[in-house]
Parts: structure tokens; sequence; C-alpha cells
């Protein structure tokens, strides 16, 4: 082993310099952190924030780092950082119209004491006919984490009609977050 400096010192490479590694090298950054977590049932109604039947990807994907926990709905994060979090939602109703269905990413600061939805979009479903239509909304937003005690993370959402539902799969993202640690904060 050879080492370059010490703990804490900072090493310049010229501009043009080659470095070769002709082995593994680790430290030299990367996605440290990557989850997916998904509703597994359908529901009907509002939801804020989505509590219940959650569970991590387990099809063909398990998590890079140690991920996300969850709790009721409420995801914590295992490392601060700078942070993507992108959300989908697959909505139907059916009985009839829905002029809005909405998904919002909601955080908090202050471990759950506020709530601030980031971000949120919205679908309508049309039923022209007896048969089922959908609509699917996406969201996304960066989240800087500088407290992982008190910065978390949920999932809302609500509709025009309240028969309106909220489809879930334990296969598919049909409804579900994704957490990606971009860098340090």
């Amino acid at each position: 082993t050879i080492t370059i400096g010490a703990s804490g010192d900072t090493i310049t490479i010229p501009s043009g310099a080659t470095i070769t590694n002709s082995g593994t090298a680790t430290g030299f950054g990367g996605i440290t952190e990557a989850d997916e977590w998904r509703v597994t049932s359908n529901f009907s109604g509002d939801a804020a924030p989505i509590a219940s039947n959650w569970e991590r990807n387990d099809t063909e994907f398990d998590k890079i780092g140690t991920g996300m926990t969850e709790s009721s709905g409420v995801f914590t994060f295992p490392s601060t950082g700078i942070w993507l979090i992108t959300a989908q939602a697959t909505f139907s109703n059916n009985t009839g119209n829905c002029h809005y269905n909405g998904l919002i990413i909601r955080n908090t600061v202050n471990n759950g004491g506020a709530w601030n939805g980031r971000s949120s979009g919205e679908g309508s479903v049309a039923r022209p006919t007896s048969n089922n239509y959908y609509t699917q909304v996406a969201v996304k937003v960066i989240f800087d984490v500088t407290d992982t005690s008190n910065y978390k993370s949920s999932l809302q959402v609500y509709h025009q009609e309240s028969n309106s539902i909220t489809y879930g799969s334990s296969t598919s993202q049909a409804t579900g977050v994704t957490f990606i640690r971009l860098g340090d904060t």
C-alpha cells in the first residue's frame, strides 16, 4: 500500500495528467445510494401521506447502499447529501370522469412538524364508455438533505372524486418513488 498525503490533505493533479488504475479503485464518487419503493395494493380516495402497503422494489433490483427507511409512508434518508426524488402514480375511476388526480412529493425539514409540497402534478380521467381509463402522473424534485433526523419525504395523492383509484402493484412501479443520492451537500 502506498499512501500519498495524509488524511484531510488536498492532492492536486495538473490538467492533462493521466491516472491509470489496473486494479479496483474505491472512493472516487459515483452513485452511493439508490432505492426504489412501491405501493403494492390499490386504494380509493385521498392520502396524505400514502401510509400503507409500501415495499422496496424486489423485482430485479434491491438497492445501492444502505437504502431508505420507511415508516407509515414517511421516508428517512440514510445519509446527508443532494438527493433526486422521482415519483409516479397511476389513477383510474370506474364510475365516471375525474377532472383531476394529483400526486405531490412532500418534504419536511423539522421531522414532520410541517410538510411542504415540493413537486406536484395532475392528470384527468375521461370515461366515455364503461371501460376503465387510466392516467399516470410523474413528478420529481431535488432535496438538499443536511440532517437525516429532521429531513424526510413522503407522497400525497388527492382526487376530484372520492372513488378514484390509485393503483398499486407488487411487481412494477405503478405507484412509487425512487431516491438517488447525487452527491455531497
